[in-house]
């Protein structure tokens, strides 16, 4: 960076600025709050408020001070790399700013104090103690881009691309070097290679090799709805694969190509053509898709669902980090921070945690609704819908196609159906009373009575991530049988399956953490580690009489 960017640059997820006046316990802060979220940058020399160049040159005894804080008051140490910028002070004398460089970590970070702060925006977040167990559990997912890829060598990177992208960023040595000094893409170990996830992903001849469903799907629907049978609507299915950069260029393509425009005649006298998503809202939104999807889970790929009145784009994986629905349009996570990255030099992510909030002001600007965010299992699914979406509704309401009499007269003539439900609850079968029993010495959870229906509401979520495509079949038939061997008050872990089931090892271990990811088990303490039970969820009586 030059002083001239450094000045101009505003502060953000990835960048600050402090005085070389700064207590170095203060400074702490931000370096661990880059190391525990997207790494970042420090500017040290520029009063952060008036944008004041201080310079370090004069003040060398605290900039030795300040150079000691990743080491002194990081637990544990943040790496950091320092750059000195040259720069004129207030005074108009030569010096330097200080850059601090900080890298993602893998690991929680906290201060002396045993405090946690987390770069969200552009300020240093305190974490809850919740919050921090969280962001453990998430870095431990966080750095799936950087394991080495079993099998995989050398000959698996496509070198031309490699030096294609290298002139791009402005980085003078070879190829080779670059894997080997970068971001862990390359690893030399007893005279031969270990490429890691990301390098396949970016820079692999053929990711798919290694990771058959890192790929995009695109289904175009007939209608508004999903059909299958012998009532499948599906007129467009298309596959993207490739590395990310050509699989993304490609779905962002061939998607251009399925929008509708509408042209009419502007108040000036101009013809105006309206697209029915806006260009930002619809790249962003795969883009986000690519970037933060979980790649450790391999059973199913991205998929792109078009209707005549949305768009929906499913992602493996839950929302990262501490983002939440309700706080993503400004908040940040990266899973994949070096696929960010890497997609960040071709300008497919912007600045970090602008995306979302940029997709709501177009789609607001355009009088579309806001994008919604669902977690359907371990799929999440980002949905932005068109003005068929909201005029449709209020035109049907109000032509109805005969629908709004129909409800009445069916209520005046009722078919008996009616009174047969008053009749029902008077009268009840002794259901009723057997709920209210329920409810009253159980606070809402299964009897034994009730066990059948709840396996079978259990068995439900099973089919529905097989449908999917979250798990496979054989998964599936494996989840099942643990369901059905097992009771609702039944502790088990790997060894009970194993006996129980006569499963190996692998499989016992693989089928506890489906069962979880599905939360259809809960874990169990003071029984030993790696414990369970099947989760007792609660129901409705209206709910248990739906059932098959």
């Amino acid at each position: 960076m030059t002083i001239e960017e450094v000045l101009s640059a505003e502060e953000t997820q990835i960048f600050d600025r402090k005085s070389i006046h700064i207590d170095p316990k203060a400074l702490a802060i931000p370096i661990i709050a880059f190391a525990n979220a997207d790494g970042g940058t420090v500017a040290i020399g520029i009063s952060d408020k008036t944008r004041r160049v201080e310079g370090i040159d004069d003040e060398k005894g605290k900039v030795n001070e300040l150079l000691r804080v990743p080491f002194d008051f990081c637990v544990p140490t943040v790496k950091a790399e320092v750059e000195k910028v040259p720069c004129t002070d207030f005074k108009g004398r030569a010096s330097h700013v200080l850059l601090m460089h900080v890298e993602p970590s893998m690991e929680v970070h906290a201060n002396q104090a045993d405090e946690v702060f987390m770069r969200v925006g552009d300020k240093s977040k305190k974490l809850s103690f919740d919050e921090r167990m969280q962001l453990m559990y998430d870095k431990g997912e966080r750095f799936f881009e950087d394991k080495p890829v079993p099998d995989a060598d050398i000959d698996d990177i496509d070198m031309n691309f490699v030096k294609a992208y290298i002139d791009k960023v402005g980085y003078s040595k070879s190829p080779m070097e670059y894997l080997l000094e970068n971001k862990g893409f390359a690893k030399e170990k007893n005279h031969s290679f270990q490429v890691s996830t990301a390098a396949i992903l970016l820079i692999g001849k053929n990711p798919q090799l290694y990771f058959p469903r890192a790929r995009v799907r695109f289904i175009r629907y007939e209608g508004i709805r999903e059909c299958v049978g012998a009532q499948m609507n599906v007129i467009k299915d298309v596959i993207f694969e490739g590395n990310i950069l050509n699989m993304l260029t490609k779905a962002i393509s061939y998607l251009d190509t399925q929008i509708k425009e509408k042209t009419y005649l502007g108040a000036d006298g101009l013809f105006v053509t309206e697209e029915e998503y806006p260009n930002f809202v619809r790249q962003e939104i795969i883009v986000n898709a690519i970037t933060h999807r979980d790649y450790s889970i391999r059973g199913t790929d991205i998929q792109i669902k078009m209707f005549d009145d949305r768009i929906v784009v499913e992602s493996p994986g839950r929302l990262p980090g501490l983002v939440k629905a309700g706080n993503i349009r400004h908040t940040h996570f990266s899973r994949n921070p070096k696929i960010a990255e890497f997609l960040r030099d071709y300008n497919f992510v912007k600045e970090y945690g602008e995306g979302v909030d940029r997709m709501c002001r177009e789609l607001e600007a355009a009088g579309l609704q806001s994008p919604e965010y669902r977690l359907n299992a371990f799929m999440l699914q980002a949905t932005i819908r068109n003005r068929l979406a909201s005029e449709g509704k209020a035109v049907f309401e109000a032509e109805n196609h005969g629908l709004m009499r129909e409800k009445p007269l069916f209520e005046e003539k009722n078919h008996g159906l009616v009174r047969e439900k008053p009749l029902f609850e008077e009268e009840n079968h002794g259901l009723l009373k057997e709920q209210s029993l329920f409810e009253a010495n159980n606070d809402g959870f299964a009897n034994e009575k009730s066990m059948p229906e709840q396996k079978a509401q259990l068995l439900e979520i099973v089919i529905n991530a097989v449908e999917d495509k979250t798990i496979s079949s054989t998964i599936a038939g494996n989840v099942k049988e643990v369901l059905e061997t097992f009771a609702f008050d039944q502790i088990f872990g790997r060894k009970e399956i194993k006996s129980a089931l006569h499963y190996g090892d692998y499989r016992a271990g693989s089928t506890i953490e489906i069962m979880h990811q599905l939360e259809l088990i809960e874990p169990v303490k003071g029984h030993g580690k790696g414990k369970y039970r099947i989760k007792c969820k609660r129901f409705s009586f209206y709910n248990l009489n739906r059932l098959p």
